[in-house]
């Protein structure tokens, strides 16, 4: 399990390192041109990702397909809002925007899954949104097309996770790994088009580092999942917000206030706890529940 526990750290640093990566273009291209050639480029972790026996169109098809083009839209919603949220803000406040992720999951399982929450985890969901009205501070700070797609970049990610409930264990990796990948080269290539802009040297350099650190972290996030319980590799993901503060200070000038650090510390908190109060109650469901 350590071993696993280890690997999702390497992932999720590969994932912020890559977010580095797109943020060093200071949006010299179109958002939905790096969206597709980090798609493309993503492409190379689909031989790590293979199952034996899979067949490569798997990666196009699933069990249940209006949960496979669920995955593949909001992977192309929330790649293009990344990547702006990124070029637009600092890098700290973008992550804990989207690191409400798991506030809206917990949502989005009372509406579409009917799960029962307990007050203990509204609790988290109300501070979790007192941590963005801190962070945000509405009416004292101008706030811009990134604050929104940072945040539904949140929201998607969550409406992923819950379809990944849905799917259930029986869905192939390759299909789960081809809807995130291919609905961002589909939806990048089409809509970047009107406004192509071949890129320079550099540019294809800083394209590569952020196409291809996002497929090794996924690769990583899939071995550490074998090797470790999934409530143990989800918290590890927060260890994005060090990489950021780090990177945003010393590569991009990015300085955060008082009251932004005591907002995304908030944040943090609501959701660590919510991962932690989920995990109890599966264990309890799992231990309450007879084996037939």
């Amino acid at each position: 399990m350590v071993k696993g526990i280890l690997l999702a750290f390497a992932c999720f640093a590969a994932y912020a390192i890559s977010d580095a990566f797109v943020k060093s273009l200071h949006g010299s291209l179109p958002p939905y041109e790096s969206v597709f050639f980090g798609g493309v480029m993503g492409l190379a972790a689909l031989p790590f990702i293979r199952d034996k026996g899979d067949r490569w169109r798997d990666a196009l098809h699933a069990q249940r397909p209006a949960l496979w083009w669920i995955r593949a839209v909001t992977g192309a919603v929330g790649n293009i809002c990344s990547v702006t949220a990124f070029t637009l803000l600092p890098m700290a406040e973008v992550f804990a925007l989207i690191f409400l992720m798991p506030i809206f999951v917990t949502m989005l399982s009372v509406l579409l899954l009917k799960e029962h929450v307990g007050w203990r985890r509204w609790l988290a969901v109300v501070a979790g949104f007192v941590g963005v009205l801190v962070v945000l501070r509405p009416g004292f700070r101008v706030l811009g097309l990134g604050h929104f797609a940072a945040i539904l970049c949140g929201l998607t990610a969550a409406l992923s996770v819950v379809a990944l409930r849905m799917a259930g264990a029986h869905e192939k990796r390759l299909s789960l790994y081809g809807a995130g990948v291919i609905g961002p080269i589909v939806a990048g290539g089409v809509l970047m088009l009107p406004h192509f802009v071949w890129p320079d040297l550099q540019q294809w350099w800083l394209l590569a580092g952020y196409g291809l650190l996002a497929a090794l972290a996924g690769v990583l996030l899939m071995y550490a999942t074998l090797l470790a319980p999934a409530a143990r590799v989800a918290p590890t993901q927060y260890s994005q917000m060090l990489w950021a503060i780090g990177f945003g200070y010393w590569l991009f000038g990015d300085h955060l206030d008082w009251p932004m650090l005591v907002g995304i510390a908030i944040i943090l908190g609501a959701g660590l706890f919510t991962f932690v109060r989920e995990n109890q109650v599966t264990s309890w469901w799992k231990r309450k529940t007879p084996v037939l």
